[in-house]
């Protein structure tokens, strides 16, 4: 008999472990956590912006494969940085050439610690180095920084990730 009380006992203080450590994950999901979480992280000025803007338009030239091109071949500024299928094709054949440069505007499909692994070392999201024709770059994290804040600034088409 007294067994079974030690063991209704342990399931009790097991029961309300759990309620507990259930309680405290949910309110540090609650909506108020994370708006409180949101607020902590560092802001990021309308300068960083500008610098991120002038990287992307006049140093990397992102647009240029990542925008889609009008009938006249033009970069259609409507789509701007929406994703494109490539228009340059190599010299020689190469296996790994990518047919496709992704959307970038809003930053889907890519979270803040990819695209800096992108910008600053040169590889993809797997893992893997990035595909020609995209540029290999080596930027600094504050370029990179950058470069990650103007693009989340744009509108996106895409939900993000």
């Amino acid at each position: 008999m007294k067994a079974s009380y030690q063991l209704a006992f342990c399931l009790l203080v097991l029961l309300g472990a759990g309620l507990g450590a259930s309680r405290l994950l949910s309110r540090e999901n609650s909506p108020s956590a994370q708006a409180q979480k949101a607020a902590n992280a560092p802001a990021i000025s309308q300068t960083e912006i500008e610098r991120g803007r002038y990287l992307v338009e006049n140093i990397a030239m992102c647009g240029e494969c990542h925008t889609p091109r009008d009938a006249s071949g033009n970069t259609d500024r409507s789509r701007w940085l929406q994703g494109s299928p490539i228009w340059i094709m190599p010299v020689h054949p190469t296996t790994n050439w990518a047919m496709n440069a992704p959307a970038l505007a809003g930053l889907p499909g890519f979270t803040e610690e990819q695209g800096e692994q992108i910008l600053e070392k040169g590889a993809g999201p797997n893992g893997l180095a990035i595909q020609p024709p995209m540029h290999i770059y080596h930027m600094t994290h504050v370029d990179a920084v950058a470069i990650l804040a103007y693009l989340r600034s744009l509108p996106s088409s895409y939900p993000r990730q």
